[in-house]
Parts: structure tokens; C-alpha cells; sequence
């Protein structure tokens, strides 16, 4: 997130950035007010789990018992969600927190459970047949809000096993996503980081926080110090590495064929009905505008006064236009919130509340979650915020895409009901790079001087290379080694780098020089634990693009349809939508467009930098 999980700039200390008022920290007492009553909590839904396994054999006794079971399953899910964001945000807090991680393996030990005991419902619904749930809707008006659940069951109908098959798979959940929590406590807590001289005499224990704000340093030498040791440190754990990767892909080979899929990718795309179509256009479109990327890279190595030809992988991150000035989370909100008028009172309204109740967790601390995301699955509370803000332009955007997501959440919550209320990423980062594109309208609106505009237009062009171009090749890296592992090749660490390092030199061509140990970067994603996940940010931004000039430019019903389209929770399949709200991604139009604004910008640069010369 930048989603509901990402990576995204944060400091080594606060001291270093902000002062971390009381007021800056997240009140989880919200959810909670102790860790003695979230307890008591799970052993609720623990025992409510048993008479949801009791529902077994009589979803088809009648439409009312029907829905009485299906309601219980609501409720009890609900509940789970609310105890898995307590446990999941408290362990963010402090990654290091050993009471924490138990908690938070409690909560995923429970959901195993709970999954497990609800294993029934889709092979029994399937059991009892279309034209009988079909009947049971129309006698039993409750069971509306589950129309589309079991509309969606019936669909799956060839990858969905019997009462045994399903309960079999619900088991394997006790196991499942172990690479993925390995990855995260390594490159976390326990890598043993290398510490650092930078240029100016400041000594830097380069985690992966300090990276994101080192990355980007004035100095050249400096900046290939710091990503040199960093991916360094991932090059001495390739071999490790690669291990955990494989043991993700094979976890998702192994459900491939368990639910008779061709292969992984189809099976990603189907869980919400998101036609393959959409995929290749995406990469298609991406690999036939390279060259507007490498325009970037060579308008980046111009304006940084890199000699032609010389551009480094490590110069893609500093800012084109160096600036000194801070954005402190209070001024940070005050621009997101007047950015974001153009959606309407009710928006602004409910985005100020959230702010000013301590909703957010806001700056970085040691052995705290780096990066961002929002959780907002606690459907009776809030959503909450994470963040690791920077004071700079970049933690500004990082602000208004997690507050994106969080409003997409409040919103759909308050419309929805608890079956219909829960979105798809395919939908939930636009809601966030929305935000972004509004922010970046409003931040050009009011820039002092032209340097000012220059900041926000570098800014914008990165986001796009970042969240476009960038997320398009992660997606194509995807493709390419869950199709070895789906057809029955083991791959190691050197060779997941070998498959990387090819795709980043196409994707950067003569523009960028990539040096052989950057080509380790895979290693550093921990989205590629979440199968073709990474795709939906460059599909996402190609519609909020749509989405916020038709909203700037008063375009009529744009902002109803846009308010409409993060009201609706999962109430229909993702790309419906947002075909429906006004933009077909399985087309090239949207990103026929993205690429024009992204030109666009380019020119407006060259033409201040002409201004500037004269």
C-alpha cells in the first residue's frame, strides 16, 4: 500500500525527522482496550467456530436456515478480522516485540481454524445447486446481501472440491504463507545490517528504512555506497533467499493444481473475475511505450548533470530538483486535505475526523514496520494507518495514497453491509493514486516559483515510472518464474537474479547502466509473496488518472461515479466496477493515456527549464 501492504519512504530515527507527539501514534485501544481482552475476544470466536462448523449438512434444510448460517459465518468473521488488525498493527509497532509476534501468530492460528470450519460452504452450496439457491433468494429476502457470494460460489464450481477436498485444503492454512512471514521477520528485524560512512561524516545502520531515505542523496558517491551495501547485504542471502521465494511459488503451484487451474496466473486473475485481457494490455502497453520511460531516464540524467550516457541505477531515486523544504505532518494534512475538495464535503468532512482521532501510526521508529499500508477490515471500528513520514514531498503522497485506501474503507463500510463490504486491490489502489493525482494538482496550483513545480512534476513523473512502469516489470518477473515453477522447474537464487537482471535492462534500455549486483533487487520485494498482486498498482493508476482529470475538469456525474464506484465495497466483481464507473482496463485507452499525461509533464519541464536558461 502504497497499499493495504507496501514500501514507501521512512527514516532511520525520529529524531532525525519529526517529534513523535502522542497525538502521531495510532490508539489501538479502538479496537482493544488490552491485550487481555482481545483474548477473551478469540476464545469467542473460537468456540462461535464450532457452531459454524455445526451449520455442516444443512445449508439446504431450508432458505432460512440458510441464511442463519450464513449470517453466524458473517458474524464470526467480522469479529476475526477486528482481532486480526489489533494483532497484526500491534506487531507492526515493533517488529522485535517477541509478546507481539505470539499474538499475532495466535490471530493467524485462529483464522487457519476458522477457515477450516467454514470449508463446507462452497462445496455444499455447489451441492445444492443453482436453481435451488435461486429459489431460496426469492423466498428469503435476508439473503440478498449474499447474492453475490453465492453467485460467485456457483461460478467456481470446476475449482472447487467435495466436503472432504475442501476441509483438506482449509488445513493446509496452518501452513500456508510461512515464506512470506520468514521474509518479513529476516529483512525486518533480524538481517544484520551493514553500517555506513556517508560523505558528510554520519555513520548510518543501513536497514531497509535508512535505504529509502539514503537512496536519494545528493551525493553520487553517497548514493552508490548506500544502495551497494544494501543490496549487497541481499547478495550475501541470495542463496536464502531464493529458497523462501521457491517455497512461495511452490505453495502456489501446489494450489494451481489442487484447484485444476492451468496455471497460477489464471488462478490469481480468477479469484475476482479479472479477465486475462486486462493482464496482457497492461504488458503490452508497457513494452510499447519504453521509450517514453527512457525519455524520463534522459531528461533525469540531464537535470541532474550526469554526463550523457552515464546514468547509474542508482541515480533514479534523488529528486530532480533538490529542496530543502519540509512537509511536518501537520502541514502534510492540511495540503491533503485541501487537495482533496474536489471529491466534496462529505469526503473532506470524514477524512479531518479520521485525522484529528488518531487513526494513524505516523513516524518511523526502530524495529517499527517499515514502509505503509492501511487495514481497514475492522469493520465496526476504523480503518487505521501506517506510516514512516519523512517530512518530505514524497511522505506528502505517501499521506494521501494511505488515506485513499482509508477512505475507501470508511466509505465502503458505511455503505456496504459486512458480506459486501470488503474490496479487491484491483479497485483499492485507485482509490489511493487518486488521492496522489489530486494532490499533485492542488501542490502545482499553489508552488511559489517555478523550482516548486519542478519538485511536484518530478515527483509526478517518478510516481509514474514507480507505480506504472516499474509495477508492469515486477509483473512480467511474475509471469516468468511461476510459469518455470508451474511446469515443474526448481529455480534458485542466482537464477531468480539472472531473470531479474534481464527484465530491468530491458525495461531501462541504453538510458540507465544496471551494475550485475543491483540485478539481487528481487530479493527486496516482499509483494512477489502475494502472487500477481503487483500488476493491479499499474492498472490503478492508469484509471485514477482517468478518474481524477474527469473529476478536476467538472466533467458531469464524474465525482458521483468515482464516490460511488469506493462505496461499493465487493458488492461485483472488481473490473465491473470500474467499467461501469467509466474506464475499461482490459482496453489500451487507459494506458494510452497514462503515457500522454506522462509525456505531457516531460514537456512542461523542458519548457520551464528553457524559461530558466534565458
Amino acid at each position: 500500500m502504497k497499499t493495504i501492504l507496501t514500501i514507501a519512504a521512512a527514516a532511520i530515527t525520529t529524531a532525525a525527522i519529526g517529534e513523535d507527539r502522542p497525538q502521531d501514534r495510532w490508539n489501538l485501544a479502538d479496537l482493544y482496550p488490552t491485550v487481555e481482552a482481545w483474548s477473551a475476544d478469540a476464545q469467542t470466536v473460537e468456540a462461535r467456530s464450532a457452531d459454524v462448523a455445526a451449520c455442516k449438512g444443512h445449508l439446504g434444510d431450508s432458505a432460512k436456515r440458510m441464511l442463519e448460517c450464513l449470517e453466524l459465518q458473517s458474524d464470526v468473521l467480522k469479529r476475526y478480522f477486528r482481532l486480526a488488525v489489533y494483532a497484526n498493527e500491534l506487531y507492526a509497532e515493533d517488529t522485535g516485540q517477541s509478546s507481539s509476534l505470539s499474538l499475532r501468530q495466535r490471530s493467524q492460528v485462529l483464522g487457519s481454524k476458522l477457515t477450516e470450519a467454514a470449508s463446507f460452504v462452497s462445496p455444499e452450496v455447489l451441492q445444492i445447486g443453482p436453481e435451488k439457491v435461486q429459489s431460496f433468494l426469492k423466498e428469503e429476502k435476508g439473503l440478498a446481501v449474499y447474492r453475490h457470494s453465492l453467485d460467485d460460489i456457483l461460478r467456481m464450481a470446476p475449482h472447487t472440491l467435495d466436503l472432504a477436498g475442501e476441509a483438506l485444503i482449509a488445513s493446509f492454512q496452518l501452513a500456508a504463507g510461512q515464506s512470506s512471514s520468514v521474509y518479513t521477520s529476516f529483512a525486518n528485524s533480524d538481517m544484520p545490517w551493514p553500517t555506513v560512512k556517508l560523505s558528510d561524516g554520519q555513520e548510518v545502520k543501513l536497514d531497509q528504512a535508512a535505504y529509502t531515505k539514503y537512496r536519494d542523496a545528493a551525493n553520487r558517491d553517497d548514493r552508490k555506497l548506500v544502495m551497494d551495501s544494501f543490496f549487497g547485504k541481499f547478495k550475501e542471502f541470495e542463496r536464502t533467499m531464493g529458497v523462501a521465494f521457491y517455497g512461495s511459488l511452490k505453495e502456489d503451484t501446489v494450489y494451481t493444481r489442487v484447484r485444476k487451474y492451468p496455471d497460477t496466473m489464471t488462478r490469481a486473475l480468477d479469484r475476482n473475475r479479472v479477465p486475462r485481457a486486462v493482464y496482457d494490455a497492461l504488458i503490452k502497453a508497457t513494452n510499447d511505450n519504453l521509450p517514453t520511460l527512457h525519455r524520463y531516464f534522459r531528461l533525469r540524467t540531464k537535470m541532474l548533470g550526469i554526463p550523457a550516457g552515464e546514468m547509474r541505477y542508482y541515480d533514479i531515486y534523488p529528486p530532480l530538483v533538490p529542496s530543502g523544504r519540509k512537509y511536518p505532518v501537520d502541514e502534510a494534512v492540511q495540503m491533503m486535505l485541501a487537495a482533496v475538495r474536489p471529491l466534496g464535503d462529505e469526503y473532506v468532512a470524514a477524512l479531518k475526523k479520521a485525522v484529528d482521532s488518531r487513526w494513524m501510526d505516523v513516524y518511523p521508529r526502530p524495529k517499527k514496520l517499515s514502509g505503509a499500508h492501511m487495514a481497514g477490515y475492522a469493520y465496526d471500528v476504523h480503518p487505521y494507518v501506517l506510516l514512516n513520514h519523512n517530512d518530505n514531498y514524497e511522505s506528502v503522497s505517501t499521506l494521501a495514497h494511505e488515506w485513499g485506501h482509508a477512505m475507501h474503507s470508511y466509505f465502503s463500510n458505511k455503505t456496504q453491509p459486512f458480506p459486501t463490504a470488503r474490496y479487491a486491490i484491483f479497485v483499492a489502489e485507485i482509490a489511493s493514486t487518486t488521492n496522489e493525482a489530486l494532490l499533485l494538482d492542488y501542490a502545482l496550483k499553489t508552488a511559489k516559483n517555478d523550482d516548486e513545480r519542478l519538485l511536484y512534476l518530478g515527483s509526478a513523473l517518478e510516481e509514474l515510472r514507480g507505480t506504472f512502469f516499474r509495477q508492469a516489470m515486477f509483473g512480467e518477473f511474475e509471469q516468468k518464474v511461476h510459469a518455470l515453477v508451474d511446469g515443474g522447474q526448481a529455480v534458485t537464487g542466482d537464477q531468480l537474479t539472472k531473470i531479474y537482471g534481464e527484465l530491468l535492462r530491458r525495461y531501462h534500455g541504453d538510458a540507465v547502466k544496471i551494475d550485475d549486483l543491483y540485478t539481487v533487487e528481487w530479493a527486496y520485494i516482499p509483494h512477489f509473496y502475494n502472487s500477481f498482486y503487483v500488476y493491479q498498482y499499474a492498472t490503478s493508476i492508469a484509471a485514477s488518472s482517468l478518474f481524477a482529470e474527469a473529476i478536476l475538469r467538472g466533467d458531469k456525474g464524474a465525482r458521483e461515479r468515482y464516490l460511488k464506484l469506493i462505496s461499493s465495497g465487493g458488492s461485483d466483481y472488481p473490473y465491473d466496477l470500474v467499467k461501469a464507473a467509466g474506464v475499461d482496463l482490459a482496453t489500451p485507452a487507459p494506458y494510452d493515456a497514462l503515457v500522454k499525461r506522462m509525456n505531457r509533464i516531460m514537456d512542461e519541464i523542458e519548457k520551464i527549464l528553457a524559461r530558466q536558461k534565458k
